[in-house]
């Protein structure tokens, strides 16, 4: 595309000027046809043989390639007053058929359990502002629930949801004037991370937003209830919301009627062997549907939080902070779907994480510029399309002459969509995801088709 892949590069430093050069191009080859092949992105012999020695090469690893894009995210962060920071844990499964190797026949599959944790920045307009961490790991076999009883939170898979949070308290250290608010579904609920937010000067910790799944003793009876679900639910009403919910299979778009309490309560800690945990004072939100329709599955979460939550408003934002973490499994969607990254055909971790870290830079490039087009429909469109780029869209779209002043981005954004199948009919909503990573493969394909027609026109002069 544009030279949107050398400004997010720019403070790339793998120890070779031609690696940096490197990076940068397959930055934007990969960016430009994210759903081909490797070979077939690159376009030649030459530069397919150029990218699978960079991806082998020692100095070009997963937290290298990552930096500068992190950098970038930083500065982007610096200039939002609020930064919801959402982390999950998604699978990267990998089955090797064994018959090639001549360990089995060709219906004998090994399975490799692989992770990875990435930590998204979005704004509260859902705006992806890029990934600030990530961890990849292969995955043992689960142990017994008697032996990870004896295992303290650092020799489990719950450390990556710490290190998140760490992070973005060593974040909000380098930026006093944003706000950031990490957010975790239910596997966050860990209870060393809310003795972690303690450990910090409340000037540099960062706030969370965490959905409950366990049911947490209290360590003082609230209103003659021992537990922290029904706790919340005998606090009053502080008032009532309404919730658009989308469409999925077997589901039905609808609006629902959700009733939001709150309550401050101390917890007592859990048991854990070698060490003591201290009582933990938090906050918890519980938005629930109190009517559901019939044969529908009532909507409900209880949010624990450091944020305050002393009126109706303060537990409303909670709740919809929250709901950007939703965000996050978009951002998964587009990069195993979009990216095809579970495609990858490379023999080693060491030659796969490089790569996979680049195709995760383009996959928040397409949110970034999918969003940014809805909540800022009226900016220049060339703030993100080059103008060759949003010229070959009107063009090929519209079948006349493009305008002499760049259209807005919003109108940039629906002729893109378009190209990826986007109708665009009274009552579709707005251009999703997958539309918009198919446009844009499609968009340089026009471009290189214009510019080699202007070509020919003028050499034929």
């Amino acid at each position: 595309m544009s030279n949107w892949a050398e400004e997010e590069v720019q403070t790339a430093n793998l120890e070779d000027q031609r690696l940096n050069k490197r990076l940068a191009l397959l930055l934007e080859q990969l960016g430009e046809h994210p759903q081909l092949s490797i070979p077939a992105a690159c376009g030649g012999w030459k530069e397919t043989m150029g990218a699978y020695r960079f991806f082998n090469n020692a100095k070009t690893t997963f937290e290298k390639i990552l930096a500068p894009h992190r950098d970038a995210t930083i500065e982007r962060m610096k200039s939002s007053p609020i930064v919801l920071l959402a982390q999950d844990t998604t699978e990267d499964d990998k089955n090797i058929c064994l018959g090639p190797k001549g360990l089995g026949t060709v219906k004998d599959v090994e399975k490799h359990l692989r992770r990875l944790h990435p930590t998204v920045a979005f704004t509260p307009s859902r705006i992806c502002l890029g990934v600030v961490k990530a961890s990849y790991w292969p995955r043992e076999i689960p142990s017994q629930r008697s032996e990870r009883l004896h295992k303290g939170v650092d020799e489990k898979e719950s450390r990556h949801w710490l290190e998140s949070y760490q992070d973005s308290c060593a974040l909000q250290a380098q930026m006093p004037d944003t706000l950031l608010i990490n957010l975790a579904d239910r596997e966050g609920d860990i209870y060393e991370w809310f003795a972690e937010y303690h450990d910090y000067a409340p000037a540099v910790r960062a706030q969370w937003i965490v959905r409950a799944a366990q049911n947490r003793v209290l360590a003082s009876p609230e209103n003659g209830t021992k537990c922290l679900w029904a706790a919340v639910e005998q606090a009053p009403v502080l008032g009532y919301s309404e919730v658009n919910v989308k469409p999925r299979p077997n589901r039905t778009a609808r609006l629902a009627h959700i009733t939001l309490r709150a309550i401050t309560v101390t917890l007592k800690p859990p048991k854990r062997i070698g060490y003591r945990l201290p009582e933990l004072t938090i906050n918890a939100v519980l938005a629930r549907e109190d009517a559901p329709p019939s044969g529908v599955e009532r909507l409900e979460w209880l949010l624990l939080t450091s944020l305050p939550i002393d009126c109706f408003e303060q537990a409303a934002t909670i709740v919809m902070w929250y709901a950007v973490r939703w965000c996050i499994e978009v951002y998964f969607h587009v990069l195993k779907s979009g990216c095809q990254i579970k495609r990858l055909h490379l023999e080693t971790e060491d030659r796969l994480l490089p790569c996979l870290a680049l195709y995760m830079v383009i996959a928040w490039r397409v949110l970034f510029t999918l969003m940014l087009g809805r909540t800022t429909p009226d900016m220049d469109c060339e703030i993100i399309f080059d103008p060759q780029e949003w010229r070959a869209a009107y063009i090929v779209v519209k079948l006349c002459p493009p305008p002499l002043t760049p259209p807005r981005l919003g109108e940039v954004i629906l002729l893109v969509a378009s190209l990826g199948g986007y109708l665009g009919r009274k009552h579709d909503g707005p251009p999703g995801a997958k539309a918009m990573w198919i446009g844009l493969q499609r968009l340089r394909d026009f471009v290189i088709a214009l510019e080699a027609q202007q070509v020919v026109a003028q050499r034929c002069v």
